[in-house]
Parts: C-alpha cells; sequence; structure tokens
C-alpha cells in the first residue's frame, strides 16, 4: 500500500502504519486472546483496523470466521486474526482486509487518490 511504513514495537512485532497511524499490528500475547481448550494465550494475533462497527461485525459475526474480537476490542474500530489461521483466507479476501485496514487509517487525500485509482470492480 502506498505510503506504508513497518516500525518494530515491544518484542519486535511489526506496525504498519501510513501517515503515522498503525492500520495492522502484531499484538503480544495477552490475557484476552487465550485458546479455549489450554487456557494458553494466543501468541499469534494481527489486529487489522476496519472502518466501521457494521465491517468488524461483518468480519466477525460468523463463528467459523478466522477473524475475532475479544472484550478489550468493544467500540474499536478492528478485529483479530491467528496468523495461524491466515490460510483459511483466500488471497482477494486478505487483500481486500489489507486494503480496507490502510484505507480506515489513511488520510481523507491519501484514501480519495488511491481509490481513484483503484475503483472498485
Amino acid at each position: 500500500m502506498p505510503h506504508a511504513t513497518v516500525e518494530y514495537g515491544t518484542g519486535e512485532n511489526p506496525i504498519y502504519q501510513v501517515g503515522g497511524k498503525s492500520f495492522i499490528f502484531f499484538r503480544n500475547p495477552r490475557p484476552d486472546a487465550v485458546d479455549p481448550e489450554t487456557g494458553q494465550r494466543y501468541q499469534d494475533v494481527i489486529v487489522f483496523w476496519v472502518g466501521s462497527e457494521a465491517d468488524k461485525e461483518a468480519l466477525v459475526r460468523d463463528q467459523t470466521s478466522p477473524f475475532f474480537t475479544t472484550a478489550h476490542f468493544d467500540g474499536h474500530p478492528s478485529v483479530l486474526l491467528r496468523a495461524s489461521r491466515i490460510g483459511e483466507l483466500t488471497l482477494d479476501e486478505l487483500t481486500e482486509v489489507i486494503q480496507d485496514a490502510w484505507l480506515a487509517r489513511a488520510s481523507a487525500r491519501r484514501a480519495r487518490a488511491w481509490l481513484d485509482a483503484h475503483p472498485p470492480s
């Protein structure tokens, strides 16, 4: 995505940013995202920004979807995805989620320019 940069947070986790705003980042293990069978904290959670609460709901509504959320993210415009489940997405689905995350955080000018150059099909 244009103007994207990568910073590194705690644990050297990548944080993808546009205009200094993160749009995707790899999260440290936290007590709110655990394996329901073992209680172990997930080591591979990726956070994607979304454009709206409706977009978030559309991604997490289906319990079989690899996307999820936790109470920690209530009211936050983002969804979570375990890296170990990324293969459940098609390339087109993953591309759309990344583009939408970027659009949710890019400046209006950058988002408009990108959308003008890449109109929806």
